[in-house]
């Protein structure tokens, strides 16, 4: 079996783009890298439940620790609507960069799994940092299995988060509740 470097943006995604991989003969190897997480608990949630996972189907798993609020909302800061891009970007292209200096011939990400994600955005950066890299991006297109892996992962008890990740994703998810919390609690 053939290596993969998989990068896992959490544990139910990787439901999504696990068994499919091994059952085309490659053996994915669960890479987390996720500065972009915030608050810790929600990164601490989601790092323990990915390792928790890989421990119970058997695969080998990397954690690359980096908590990095401060450096993910400098590099956010200017341009928070856009945060995506920095996003997709720098874990992207961190997990390209690892697979070449640790020997793996391929990488790809659950990234590719989320149907609310901008899928040919994250193509287009996995193909640039491929050549960067010389290594080579391992294209699948997981979002059919993005429901049936949701699923699976609820069924098995796995962490469901409830946004994205980052701060301000937290902060769209609320933004009903917000607004409805300024017209109660308008000043007199």
């Amino acid at each position: 079996m053939v290596k993969v470097l998989l990068h896992c943006c959490c544990a139910p995604c990787s439901v999504s783009c696990i068994q499919p991989l091994i059952q085309e003969g490659f053996q994915p190897v669960a890479f987390w890298y996720n500065p972009n997480i915030h608050p810790f608990k929600e990164y601490e949630a989601r790092r323990n439940c990915l390792i928790e996972y890989s421990e119970k189907i058997g695969i080998e798993y990397i954690i690359s620790e980096n908590y990095g609020i401060r450096e993910f909302v400098k590099n956010v800061a200017d341009n928070i609507e856009g945060r995506c891009v920095y996003c997709y970007a720098h874990r992207l292209e961190e997990t390209a960069k690892y697979a070449k200096e640790n020997g793996y011939e391929y990488f790809t990400s659950t990234l590719l799994a989320s149907i609310y994600q901008n899928h040919e955005l994250m193509v287009k950066l996995c193909e640039e940092y491929a050549k960067k890299y010389g290594v080579k991006f391992l294209y699948r297109d997981f979002r059919p299995n993005f429901r049936d892996g949701n699923k699976k992962a609820r069924e098995d008890g796995l962490y469901m988060q409830k946004y994205c990740g980052c701060i301000f994703s937290e902060e769209d998810r609320y933004k009903k509740q917000i607004n409805k919390d300024k017209e109660r609690f308008k000043p007199l």
